[in-house]
Parts: C-alpha cells; sequence; structure tokens
C-alpha cells in the first residue's frame, strides 16, 4: 500500500525537512516487507492566500485517484500507536493501493475536502503547527511499520 502525505505549504531545506526524510527512508526500509510504501510527500500552495477554500482543489488534485482518504484533524480520532499501526495493516490487508494522509494550512482543511475522507485523525486537542504535523505523521508511520515488524523501536 503507497502511502502520501498530501499538505499544503512547501518545506524549504529545513530541520523539520530532514526529519521527515529520515523518517520517510526508515519507514520505506521497513515497510516494503510488510506491503507498505513508499511513502511520499506531495506538497501544495495556495500562492493567492484564498485559505482553505482555495487549497481544497489544491489537496484534491494531490489525492491519488481512488486512495483512501485520511484527514488529519484536531477534531479526528484520537489513537494510540499501536492502534494507529492496526488501522494501517487493516487497510492495506483490505487491499487499498493508496492511502492519502491531508494536512490543511494554517486554518485547516475545508468542510467540503473532510466530508470526503474516509478516516480522521488527530494528535490530540492541541493544534499543532501544520509543518510539525508532517514529522509527527511520519514518525507513526515508521513506528507503525515496526510495531507491525515486530522491531523493538515501539517499547510498550
Amino acid at each position: 500500500m503507497r502511502v502520501h502525505v498530501c499538505a499544503v505549504g512547501r518545506l524549504r531545506k529545513s530541520p523539520e525537512l530532514e526529519l521527515i526524510n529520515d523518517y520517510a527512508t526508515r519507514f520505506d526500509r521497513t515497510g516494503r516487507a510488510l506491503g507498505l510504501g513508499p511513502l511520499s510527500l506531495h506538497e501544495v500552495e495556495d500562492k493567492k492566500g484564498g485559505g482553505m477554500s482555495a487549497e481544497a482543489p489544491l489537496l484534491e488534485r494531490a489525492i491519488p485517484k481512488g486512495a483512501l482518504i485520511c484527514t488529519m484533524d484536531e477534531r479526528g480520532k484520537v489513537m494510540s500507536s499501536p492502534d494507529f499501526a492496526n488501522l494501517l495493516g487493516r487497510w492495506r490487508d483490505a487491499g487499498r493501493g493508496d492511502v492519502a494522509f491531508v494536512i490543511g494550512g494554517a486554518d485547516g482543511i475545508d468542510p467540503s475536502l473532510r466530508a470526503k475522507a474516509d478516516a480522521s485523525l488527530s494528535f490530540g486537542k492541541m493544534v499543532w503547527p501544520h509543518m510539525l504535523v508532517r514529522v509527527m505523521l511520519s514518525e507513526q508511520l515508521y513506528r507503525a511499520a515496526s510495531i507491525l515488524a515486530g522491531s523493538p523501536y515501539h517499547r510498550v
């Protein structure tokens, strides 16, 4: 199952980008044998500053056709890392070819796009900068692959 992170904003050379690349490499290495990956980042940018409503069609174009859509949203479900790993495994085992994790801009994800989502996850009640959410999601994807592989990376 290919994993896509579709996000508003471009990460230039930065510590966040280095972390994302590191976790993506780890995910790809660990997930390959499990039928997970590769992990790819699709960045979109609304150069006119139209907010959520302008970002939604850009994000929709970045989502692969037929992909399961999972929004990263403060209103989404809060899960433990093992539960997230099991969810990824269920999606893979159900024969999903692609899953797209969607991260909105500073104002979040347009309600019209949220309504199309198959799932919605949250990293808690706190609001996180959308650039950090990419890092956190990348790490959790690697952690999920590690859990599914029986690796000691995740300690209970």
